[in-house]
C-alpha cells in the first residue's frame, strides 16, 4: 500500500513543472520544516521546477528557513501539496479547490477529504517523518539542510521522542537521516529550546497562577495586557504548553492567549490520558487526541470549552 502511494507522490511531483506547498495557520516546527525541507528536496531532485513554500511568515521559526510569497498565477496548471493539515479551513493562504491537481500529506486524524491524492497516517510522529519517508522511499534527493529542517520537525512533534506515537519507525528513519547526512543534530536542539530571559520570566507568571480544578484540569486565561507587561506575543504562550506535561494528578491541561492582532484567542490543549481532540473539534479547532488547538472569539466560549475540558477530565478520573 505505502510503496504505491510514495510511487503515486513522485509520479505527481515529477509531472508538473509548478508545485505550490502549503500547510496550517498558525504554523508550528513541524508544519514548517515539512513544508521548506520538501519544498528544498523537489528543488534539489529537480533543479528547473518552480517550488513555492506558501504561507504567513513566524518570526519565532525563520531559523527553518524562508517562505514564497503566493501569487494567483500559481494556481494555473499547478500541483497544491498541503502538509500537516486535515481539514481545508486550515490551510494557510490558499484555496485547495483552484489547483489542477493537489496532494495531502498529513498525520492527523481524518477530517476530510481536500486534495485528489491523499496519504494520511495519524501512526506516524509528524509530517517532517512522513516527508523523511516520502524521501527514502523515492528519487528524491535529500539535502544537509533539508534533513535539518525535518529533524527539528520530527523532534518538535514528538517532544524529544517523549511523546507516545514516537515507534521504533521513528527511530529507524531518523537514524538513518544521520548516517547519510551526518548532520550535527545536537547542535539543532538550540534553535528549539532557547529561550529568551523574558519568556523565562513568562514561563514562571503562568506557572505561579496555573488554575486547577478537582477533577484534574489545569488552565490559564492570558489577556492581551499580560502578554504586554511580560513582552511577549500570543504564540509565545502557546508554545509553552508542552512545559507542563508532568504535574503530578493533573491530566489535561490548557493555556488560552488573547491575540488581539488577529481578533481571537488562541487555545492550546494537552492531555496524558483523556481524548481531547473531539472536544476541540465541538469549539471550530481540531488536532491529536492528546495534542489540538483552537481559535476562539471571546472568553465566554473559552469558559464552555474549559467546563467540556474538565468534564472530560472528570469522567476519565473516574474510569481510571
Amino acid at each position: 500500500m505505502f510503496n504505491n502511494t510514495y510511487k503515486r507522490i513522485y509520479k505527481k511531483i515529477k509531472k508538473h513543472d509548478t508545485i505550490v506547498i502549503a500547510r496550517h495557520v498558525g504554523a508550528d516546527p513541524d508544519a514548517l520544516a515539512s513544508q521548506i525541507a520538501l519544498r528544498d528536496v523537489i528543488l534539489n531532485t529537480f533543479p528547473e521546477k518552480k517550488v513555492y513554500a506558501v504561507g504567513f511568515p513566524a518570526s519565532k521559526f525563520r531559523y527553518l528557513g524562508s517562505l514564497d510569497k503566493f501569487e494567483e498565477e500559481y494556481y494555473k496548471n499547478s500541483l497544491l501539496i498541503v502538509t500537516d493539515t486535515p481539514d481545508a479551513k486550515r490551510i494557510d493562504g490558499v484555496d485547495a479547490t483552484k489547483f489542477k491537481d493537489s496532494i495531502k500529506i498529513d498525520h492527523h486524524p481524518f477530517i476530510e477529504k481536500v486534495c485528489k491524492l491523499e496519504w494520511i497516517d495519524s501512526k506516524q510522529s509528524s509530517a517532517s517523518q512522513m516527508i523523511l519517508e516520502l524521501i527514502f522511499h523515492t528519487k528524491l534527493k535529500i539535502t544537509k539542510e533539508a534533513a535539518e529542517k525535518l529533524y527539528i520537525g520530527i523532534v518538535a512533534d514528538t517532544n524529544r521522542f517523549l511523546f507516545s506515537y514516537t515507534t521504533p519507525r521513528t527511530f529507524d528513519l531518523v537514524s538513518n537521516l544521520i548516517s547519510e547526512t551526518h548532520i550535527d543534530f545536537s547542535s539543532l536542539y538550540d534553535h528549539l529550546y532557547m529561550r529568551d530571559i523574558r519568556e523565562i520570566k513568562f514561563w514562571g507568571y503562568i506557572a505561579n497562577n496555573l488554575v486547577t480544578t478537582e477533577h484534574g484540569f489545569a488552565y490559564m486565561k492570558i489577556t492581551d495586557s499580560i502578554l504586554k507587561e511580560y513582552e511577549v506575543d500570543a504564540a509565545t504562550a502557546g508554545n509553552m504548553v508542552n512545559e507542563f506535561n508532568y504535574i503530578e494528578n493533573i491530566y489535561a491541561w490548557a493555556l488560552f492567549s488573547e491575540d488581539i492582532k488577529n481578533e481571537n484567542i488562541r487555545g492550546s490543549l494537552r492531555s496524558r490520558g483523556p481524548v481531547i481532540n473531539d472536544v476541540a473539534s465541538q469549539f471550530n479547532g481540531g488536532g491529536h487526541i492528546f495534542a489540538s488547538g483552537v481559535r476562539l472569539s471571546t472568553f465566554e466560549e473559552v469558559d464552555a470549552l474549559i467546563e467540556a475540558l474538565d468534564q472530560r477530565c472528570r469522567e476519565y478520573s473516574h474510569h481510571e
